[in-house]
């Protein structure tokens, strides 16, 4: 306890470990109310507090029988008695420090919600420890290690008062009823929560296994291949704990699941890619939302309707796992990797429509798998392509991304997928002093997954690797290092085969040579069990385990379809109109020059310009007359000749143009990721003659149906619309709003401006 810059971060953290138990900083379970008002430098209210303080007195209640270091301010004497009216027995160590040294250490640091301003306010507040109240009072003027020691002493000393001299949970380092910090998985808890009989199966399962079915349980597959001969391979050589397969036709992803489960011992996990509600999954799957759309509208329900669709859909494919929601929050407008599978740029709509999504598809028999921890949405760079980084200081992630993890860990998220991110200050946070060379993405990080995620978090679930194949992993360290690594770190599977033979083999090698202890492998595999188990795989014959061919009806269904088209229209956003181009009709703007923007082909293979049929089509069908652009490139492609890049400048950009058409439509398509560190705008060519230059000569709307950053590369337009989705209904209704014909509803947040002020003229 103690104001604020004593150090009750630090001394706590330093005492926790010596004695061996967790540590929480009491600022994190401050609601994101009472976080505002501090940082607006308003001092709390005892009715801010009441609700705060019983909560830090249940933490500690449930701290179990080797306890907990917490850091709190506690200043009043009521609000250690509300704290002890949970949890009697707490022990109270002060940071004492004079104003002087306090005021230097607080006008010191950044990224505190506390300013320095509110120090003189907390010294008011502060009543010392009284001679009834069990504690300790060290000076903060010595150095680091010598509080520390003096707290344990202290500590020590009033364990054995309380104990009768015995010594007991409070005690120093190794004292007689202290535990090691250990984070062993306890299946009748949150999330898994089996019964003895569950439990029981996950444990003969276990005794049951040979060495090289425990390594396969470890393993996800990427099935590429639906044939009988590739699956009997891997599964008969490999013994895998799950898969995800290649999206295809729904009847051929439930027939290629069906006979994977018939050929298992052990009921696999199956799992996919549903972000976007049943698209992704399958060809023919429904695509609802995604992430950003569902968090463009005051209504939270979007969330949930994704998450149905997705639910119901992966379910009748035989799916289990969703490998969603995606809980990063898109801090940096240049990341592209998250500007689309997040849900905004603050914690609190990514908790609000996170929790939504979770419930939603939680009605249909699936776990899911949140990502991708530590956080997405700071460095720009994707980790497909290299390490990426989150930044954030420890007690600023603290309340941005450790806020969204807790209240997701707490309302029961199952798994969660650790991103190939590293954390520096949340790395040195717990290992003091490491060196900028020693930083690893969190997939290989102990101090992330067992101090953080484990410990201060209290997750209790399945972690998994994010893919293996992400050079932000593989550029770490040898894979025959990093395989095992990833799982003696903490990670409980291993997300796809590299080489599967290889991998399968160093993860081997890795258990032999006693890189992943027995322990370890052990809790990895309670974990997988458990998890199959929660869903009650283990009493299912293995022909009950994916549905029949008559449960594809759902899939892509004209109910489902009706769902995208009602969330199309309340999420088409209006971000500017500044010089009052619309509406535009047919009536008065009948000829439109219709240009569009692509990011060329992508891993997906699909057509890139696809889109553009969709779009002339709904554009004719409102009666207007289109005249779609050609690139010097799609020219030739059709056989023309003597074409090139100046000679179109010169022909589309002439004083007639005006004269030609009414208006100009530029529907931009921009996807991809995974093979850039980050996307933006590639034109056709040099000055290429589909940039919007002819906004002096007509109005000009650009509507992008996919990434909300492209105001940097067009900031000349004046009318900019996001509309979320290439989907028919996203470009129906846009063009339905153009027209006057609906009202704009969908919101936007600043990301869309990328910081820069000529985006808003």
């Amino acid at each position: 306890m103690g104001v604020s810059g004593c150090g009750k971060t630090t001394i706590g953290d330093l005492v926790a470990r010596e004695l061996g138990v967790p540590f929480l900083d009491g600022d994190s379970l401050h609601p994101v109310e009472n976080v505002a008002k501090m940082a607006a430098g308003t001092p709390l209210t005892d009715d801010d507090r009441w609700p705060w303080l019983a909560t830090v007195g249940t933490e500690l209640a449930n701290a179990g029988d080797g306890g907990m270091v917490l850091a709190c301010s506690a200043l009043r004497r009521s609000y250690r008695d509300a704290i002890r009216a949970q949890a009697p027995d707490t022990v109270f160590l002060h940071l004492h420090g004079s104003k002087e040294v306090l005021r230097a250490r607080t006008e010191g640091r950044t990224g505190h919600f506390m300013p320095p301003a509110l120090l003189d306010s907390q010294l008011a507040t502060l009543e010392p420890l009284q001679a009834d109240e069990a504690g300790v009072v060290v000076d903060i003027a010595a150095g680091v290690d010598e509080v520390v020691r003096e707290a344990l002493a202290g500590i020590a000393v009033v364990a054995r008062s309380k104990t009768g001299g015995s010594g007991g949970a409070a005690g120093s380092a190794g004292a007689p009823g202290t535990r090691p910090r250990q984070f062993d998985v306890d299946l009748q808890a949150a999330p898994f929560n089996l019964d003895d009989d569950a439990v029981a199966w996950v444990e003969s399962t276990l005794a049951g296994m040979s060495l090289e079915e425990k390594i396969g349980q470890l393993f996800i597959n990427h099935n590429n291949d639906y044939s009988p001969k590739y699956l009997d391979g891997v599964l008969e050589n490999y013994h895998v704990g799950g898969m995800r397969y290649r999206p295809g036709p729904s009847a051929a992803v439930q027939e290629h699941i069906r006979y994977a489960q018939s050929k298992t011992r052990i009921p696999l996990l199956v799992a996919s890619n549903p972000e976007m509600g049943g698209a992704g999954s399958c060809d023919d799957g429904t695509f609802v939302s995604t992430h950003l759309q569902a968090g463009s509208h005051p209504d939270k329900a979007i969330a949930r309707q994704m998450g149905q669709v997705a639910g119901v859909e992966t379910a009748a494919l035989g799916c289990n796992w969703a490998f969603a929601p995606i809980v990063d929050i898109h801090y940096n407008w240049r990341n592209t990797v998250i500007s689309t599978r997040s849900f905004g740029n603050t914690p609190e709509i990514v908790v609000e429509r996170a929790k939504e999504y979770f419930d939603g598809i939680s009605e249909s028999p699936t776990v899911c798998a949140m990502k991708h921890f530590p956080g997405d949405g700071v460095d720009e760079r994707d980790q497909h392509v290299v390490t990426s980084y989150n930044t954030f200081g420890y007690e600023e992630w603290n309340r941005t991304y450790g806020h969204v993890y807790r209240e997701m860990i707490g309302h029961g998220v199952q798994s969660i997928m650790v991103g190939h991110i590293g954390a520096p200050e949340l790395s040195r946070h717990f290992r003091p002093g490491m060196a900028d060379a020693d930083m690893l993405p969190a997939t290989l990080s102990p101090e992330l997954l067992q101090d953080l995620l484990r410990g201060e978090l209290g997750f209790n679930g399945l972690v998994l690797t994010d893919a293996s194949q992400m050079v932000g992993l593989t550029q770490a360290m040898k894979r025959r290092d990093l395989v095992p690594a990833t799982i003696a770190a903490g990670c409980d599977m291993f997300l796809f085969f590299r080489n599967p033979a290889e991998d399968f083999g160093y993860m081997l090698d890795g258990v032999k040579s006693g890189v992943i202890t027995e322990k370890r492998l052990h809790d990895a595999l309670r974990r997988i069990l458990g998890l199959k188990a929660s869903m009650g795989l283990h009493r299912k014959p293995a022909d009950q385990l994916v549905p029949p061919p008559a449960a594809l009806a759902v899939i892509g269904s004209a109910e489902h379809r009706a769902v995208a088209a009602e969330i199309a229209d309340k999420t088409v956003t209006l971000v500017k109109d500044t010089a009052h181009n619309l509406p535009i009709t047919p009536q008065t703007h009948p000829r439109i020059r219709l240009y569009g923007i692509s990011g060329g082909a992508d891993f997906t293979r699909a057509d890139p310009l696809a889109y553009l049929d969709t779009v002339k089509e709904e554009l004719q069908a409102a009666g207007f007359e289109v005249h779609l652009f050609k690139t010097a490139d799609q020219r030739e492609a059709a056989g023309e000749t003597g074409v090139n890049f100046m000679s179109i400048i010169s022909e589309e950009a002439t004083g007639d143009y005006a004269d030609k058409y009414d208006a100009a439509f530029v529907f931009a398509n921009v996807k991809g990721f995974a093979q850039e560190a980050a996307i933006r705008i590639k034109w056709s060519s040099p000055m290429a003659a589909e940039i919007p230059w002819y906004v002096t000569e007509v109005p000009t709307v650009f509507v992008s149906l996919n990434q909300p950053n492209h105001l940097i590369d067009v900031p000349m337009v004046k009318t900019a619309i996001h509309a979320h989705a290439g989907s028919r209904e996203a470009i129906r209704a846009t063009i339905e709003k153009i027209q006057g014909k609906s009202a704009f509803q969908g919101t936007f947040n600043d990301n869309v401006f990328c910081g820069s002020f000529d985006t808003r003229l």
